[in-house]
């Protein structure tokens, strides 16, 4: 890691949505950029990467996020990890389950490339 730099995952199925969400902190030089397209390899990647915040979708193959949310935070080696959802599922209900689950915070897609920006900025404290 180069020193200074934030390492942040994106556990996203779709290409897309991973895609998007890299060339918006691509660009940022605060940011390193990990890149997950299951609830498995998000897991491993955490575990071994050990990112300092994870914007993890809820729907994904594999291991949904919320319970890739709740192992992670249930380990003392990965508590730390900050975890952001960004999914489809924008309903109150939704969002309870995640911060159930630990999550830090709860982003929606479609999303604004500048509103998630501060929102990571919100959740490491920059």
């Amino acid at each position: 890691m180069i020193s200074g730099k934030k390492r942040i995952m994106i556990a996203d199925d779709e290409e897309f949505i991973r895609s998007l969400v890299a060339a918006t902190l691509g660009g940022d030089e605060r940011f390193e950029v990990i890149l997950a397209r299951d609830g498995e390899e998000t897991m491993e990647l955490a575990q071994r990467e050990r990112p300092d915040l994870i914007l993890l979708d809820i729907l994904m193959p594999k291991l949904n996020g919320l319970e890739v949310c709740r192992q992670l935070k249930g380990n003392s080696e990965t508590s730390h990890i900050k975890v952001i959802m960004l999914t489809a599922l924008g309903d109150a209900a939704h969002e309870m389950r995640a911060r159930e689950a630990g999550a830090d915070g709860y982003f929606s897609k479609p999303f604004s490339p500048t509103a998630l920006l501060r929102c990571i900025e919100e959740v490491l404290n920059l």
